[in-house]
Order: structure tokens, then sequence, then C-alpha cells
């Protein structure tokens, strides 16, 4: 069944509270001082049952100018919205800037609700409704249909009962598909229960049991209950007003302003980017670095707008912004707001988010201009493209960019799937979306950087894979960044040689120093066999002692010498020898001690013992004691 959300608004002392009353049984002024002066100061919950049998919630809003903060807080969740004028008035200034509110929110359908028409002639009647019909020409209740409405009398009750059932209708079913979000309005405490918040569900399903997060602080909690209508639930939906009572969290570390959103599916930010419209009867014109009050969801935050493309925004103009806010808050892509002036208070305009985490922002850049029209006017499509090419270098998964755009996991896989067929995205290892700008700008620097360890090190096959990841990308967990490694070996524009990537041409070329080198370290160590020079005795009459660890490392990497220890290096033929005596002595004796090895070699025991000890380490042999055997 479709869940709807019925707002008020309206100048105050029009009767919104008494037209709630009259619609629900629901007194909705709970506060003693509203009691005594007669006013709404904050927001009112109640629900009724239309004829459809559906029940529909209704938040009752304050009506004075000083209250518009607690207003802006309720209309951020309703579906439709009824604009409460009093006929003995008329249209007023607060009427206004209700309206004025309603149409930056982008609030959909609403009706004209003329209350107090018991106390007016049908001429005073005729001649209000003409009066609001030109007000409310060019906006979204420009169709809106009207009724008279008198609480006292309960006239025209009914028949706007059967106009907010009938409309219901034809509302927009709400996206129950994404992990759920609640703007918290109003936070206590209960005994034998604990903490209850309660708001408006305005996107996913909630359930007794979900894992849960107050943003923005990131305060962890568990749902230990939920009431739908005044009624224990074990399911909330989005377009339902809600109370959830909360295990492991105190009322004291939540307000109103704080989200309630399932755990990890929302980022916290002090940026946002934005298309921003001043209205057309603001007195205001915004210059840079403006300080204003932002309103969005239930929060109210201080920002300064930098303007992007304008260096000032005049009255019934738009523009791309960037909010700098003055602490954290948490939203999503599409989500609108509404600006107040810092001070006095007016309300000035208003828009919608683009980019819910961006990085700051230059002005006038072009780059930017353009992703934040493809952001406003993209299709999804677009716009998740547009996401993962700003965010592959931080090798994000599915999940965060679900969570970036607030389109849900479901969706980002149903959207990614046209743009790996068009080879637009690739998914690596742990669902990790790259897009191949990305990965050619990742292949030029990983081609720049073996380029130039070929260059310092002209005797090396190539550059370890350790030390390719810490200079490239040291952020990429080892088996992913073998998988980018991979993708660039397939592409033939690198090799594996041995445990080292070099450049697809690249090919060792011997100095005429260096073919020395190499001729007499081949020598020493096969004329050597057993008995093979040691480290200090190859340096002691080098020149150049790096040319000579430069060749000793090749032809390990060769495999034409078997490095035992930083000390002692044998040629790969009597290693293969020695192995070869070590397996044969044993299979006929069943062991071998340190004496008989080195007897079995003709050498001394400063060769034996690291060879041996070699062999324990690489499971050739076993120690037993004094004696060793085959592993």
């Amino acid at each position: 069944m479709k869940n709807i959300i019925v707002g008020t608004a309206g100048h105050i002392d029009h009767g919104k509270t008494t037209l709630v009353k009259a619609l629900t049984g629901t007194d909705t002024d709970r506060l003693i001082e509203e009691k005594k002066r007669g006013i709404t100061i904050d927001l009112g919950f109640a629900y009724f049952q239309l004829p459809s049998q559906r029940r529909a919630a209704i938040i009752d809003v304050p009506g004075h100018e000083k209250f518009i903060k607690n207003m802006l807080a309720g209309v951020g969740g309703i579906d439709i919205v009824l604009l409460v004028i009093a006929a003995d008035e008329g249209f007023m200034p607060q009427t206004q800037e209700h309206l004025d509110i309603l149409t930056i929110l982008e609030v959909k359908k609403g009706i004209v609700v003329l209350t107090k028409t018991d106390l007016a002639e049908e001429e005073w009647l005729h001649f209000v409704e003409e009066e609001i019909q030109e007000k409310i020409a060019g906006t979204f209740l420009e169709n809106a249909p009207f009724v008279r409405v008198s609480a006292k009398t309960g006239t025209g009750i009914m028949q706007l009962t059967e106009l907010v059932d009938k409309m219901t209708e034809e509302t927009e079913t709400r996206n129950n598909k994404i992990p759920f979000r609640i703007p918290i309005d109003r936070v206590f405490s209960v005994i034998g229960f604990g903490t209850v918040i309660t708001g408006t569900q305005i996107e996913g399903v909630a359930n007794i049991g979900d894992a849960v997060s107050i943003l923005p602080m990131g305060t962890n909690a568990k749902i230990r209950n939920i009431q739908v209508h005044g009624k224990n639930v074990q399911t909330s939906y989005a377009g339902q007003r809600v109370a959830v009572n909360l295990a492991n969290v105190k009322k004291e570390d939540i307000k109103r302003g704080n989200v309630l959103a399932e755990y990890n599916s929302m980022h916290s930010t002090m940026m946002l980017d934005v298309k921003v419209n001043l209205l057309k009867n603001s007195k205001r014109i915004i210059d840079n670095r403006t300080r204003l009050r932002l309103y969005h969801g239930t929060s109210e935050i201080l920002c300064r707008i930098v303007l992007l493309d304008k260096d000032e925004l005049r009255p019934g103009e738009s523009c791309y912004a960037q909010l700098r806010l003055e602490e954290e808050m948490v939203s999503k892509m599409g989500d609108h707001f509404v600006l107040r002036f810092y001070s006095p208070l007016e309300t000035i305009g208003g828009g919608m988010i683009l980019d819910p985490n961006p990085s700051k922002h230059r002005r006038f850049k072009e780059e930017t201009i353009e992703e934040l029209k493809i952001k406003e006017e993209g299709s999804s499509e677009d716009v998740v493209e547009k996401v993962i090419k700003r965010f592959s270098s931080a090798l994000e998964n599915t999940a965060f960019y679900a969570k970036q755009t607030g389109l849900g996991e479901t969706t980002i896989e149903k959207l990614i799937t046209p743009l790996i067929e068009q080879r637009v995205i690739i998914r690596f290892l742990d669902n990790i979306l790259i897009h191949y700008i990305f990965l050619d700008e990742l292949e030029e620097k990983i081609i720049n950087i073996i380029n130039k360890y070929h260059q310092s090190n002209p005797l090396r096959q190539g550059i370890s894979k350790e030390e390719l990841r810490n200079k490239v990308i040291p952020k990429a967990k080892t088996k992913l960044f073998d998988e980018f490694l991979e993708y660039f070996i397939a592409l033939d524009t690198i090799k594996q040689v041995d445990n080292s990537i070099a450049l697809k041409n690249h090919e060792i070329e011997f100095s005429v120093e260096h073919k020395k080198i190499y001729n007499e370290l081949t020598n020493s160590f096969t004329n050597a066999g057993f008995q093979p020079p040691s480290i200090e005795e190859i340096f002691k009459n080098a020149k150049n002692q790096k040319n000579y660890q430069e060749m000793l490392h090749l032809l390990t990497e060769k495999g034409e010498l078997i490095k035992i220890n930083e000390e002692f290096y044998i040629h790969v033929n009597y290693y293969n020898k020695a192995i070869e005596l070590l397996k044969q002595y044993i299979k006929e004796n069943k062991e071998i001690s340190l004496g008989q090895f080195r007897d079995l070699l003709n050498t001394t025991r400063k060769y034996a013992l690291p060879l041996l000890e070699y062999f324990d380490q690489n499971k050739v042999t076993k120690r037993l004691g004094e004696k060793r055997i085959l592993y």
C-alpha cells in the first residue's frame, strides 16, 4: 500500500492546526507555550484514515516567521501540501514564503484550502480566491484544486479528505530499493525502552534488528522497535512517519538535524556541489563567499557560497556553486535544500545537490562546470560514469558508489553493465570499478617509472612488483596491483621476467666494462667450484663496486648464480651438483652429517654449513640433531 505524507503550510493563525484537528481528531499543539499563545511553534504530527482505507500521516508546521526554521524541518518529506489561507485575511507574507520554500523543495502536488469560510461573505470569498490564483500562477499549485472549509461548521472537511485520497493515487511511489534514511526531527527517552527518534522515512526499508548509523557523528546503534501510526511494526517503509527505538545510544548524543541511516550507507561532508536558484522576489544580490544558512532535511547549517560560474547572483538567476559548510552534514545527490540570508533572516532561494562529497573547486573552471551540467541534466548512467571517473584513483567498489550517488547497489550494478560492455569502465578484484581513462593514466605512469628504472639500473632485468606498486599506487593491495599488471601484460605493454616487470622490448645490453665483469665473475665462480670467492674477495680489486653488485644481481636473476647468503654465492652448476650428490648419499645412507657433506663436496666447513642451512630453509633437507635427512 502506498504511504503518503501530507503537510500544512501557510501564514500564522490561518487555522492550520485547527484544520488538522478537524481532519484527524488530534490536537497537534503539544507544547505548553503553544497552548498558552494559541500558535504552533514546533512541528505537530497526526494520522487520518482516508476513504480508500489508506492511512496518511500529516505534519502541521508553524506559520510564524520566527519559526520558519521549524517549518523547514517538517516540509522536506511531504508528498501533498495543504496551503492553508484564512478567508478573512487572504494571501499573507508567510503564505508567500511558505509557497517559495515548497517550490524550491519541488513539492509536486497540493491543495489550496480556504479556511474560516464561515466568517466571510460569498463575494469576499470569490475575491480572495481570485487574488490567490494570481499569486500561485506559475507555481506547482497553478492548477491545484481549491477547497472551502470551516472547522467550526465542518463544511468542506469530507470533500478535502476525499480530494487528498484521490490525489494520493497520483503521487509517485517512493524508492524502497535503496538504503533507508530518516532525517530526525524529534528525539526523546521512554522509561524502560530508552532512546526514541522520530522522522519522515524518505527512502528505503528499515527492520527491527537492523544495524544503523546516526550521522554525521557516525554513532552506531541497532533498531530495537519501530512504530508507524502509533502501532508497533516489524518493518517501516519510505513515505511513513516513524518512531524508532534505538539500542546502544543515549538521547543526549542525538539532536534534530541528525540523520538515521542504514549502517555504512552514507558519507558526511563539509562541502557540497549544487545548482542554486535565487528567488525572483528576493531582495538580495549574492556575492561570492556570502555567508548563508543552509536548510536540508531537518538540519540548519551555516555555510559560505562559492559561485563557480558567476561573480554575483541576482534575483531570478541560477548558477553552479560550492557550499563550504561550517559543520558536517550528510546528503545525497538529487536532494533539495533551502537557503536563507544569514542576517536578517530571509528565504532567498535554494536548489539541488549535484555532488554530496566533492573536492574543492577553482572558480570559472570549464571542466568543473561541464561535469556539473552532466550531473544536473544527464542520465543516471552519465552520473555514475562521472563519479567512477572521479574516484577511480581511490580504488573503490560498488558499495562505495552506491553510497556516493544514493542509488543503491542493485541500481549501480544495472547502470554499470552497459558501461562495462562499452569499455568505459572495467571491474577488477573485489568489485573495484575503474574508469578506462584512469587505466590509461596508470599505464603511462607505470611505463615512465619502469623506463626510469631501466635507465638507472642497466644490468637489471626489471623492477620488482612490490617496488613498482609502492611507486605507482601504494594504496593498492598486492592482489589488485597484480591484476593491474596482468591487464597491462595482456595488452603487450610490459612483460614479466622472473619476478620482475620490464618494458615490452627491454633487453639488457652490456657495455665493454660490463662484458669484462661478466666474464670475470662467471669464470671465477666456475673455476672455484665448491669453494667460491666471498663478496669481500670479489670487491677487493674492483674499481667500481656498484657494477660488480649489479652484475651479481643480474647473474642471480638469470639463475647463473645462486645466492646462499649475503656473503656466499655459488655457480648454478655446482649448486645442482651439490644437491645431486647429497640426495644420492642420503638415499644410500639414510642420513648425512655436516662432516660427511663437507667430505662429499671436497670442501671446507666454511662452505658446507651455509649450503646445508640453505637446503634446510628451502626444504631440500630436514635437520634431526646433528644429522640431516631428505625433506
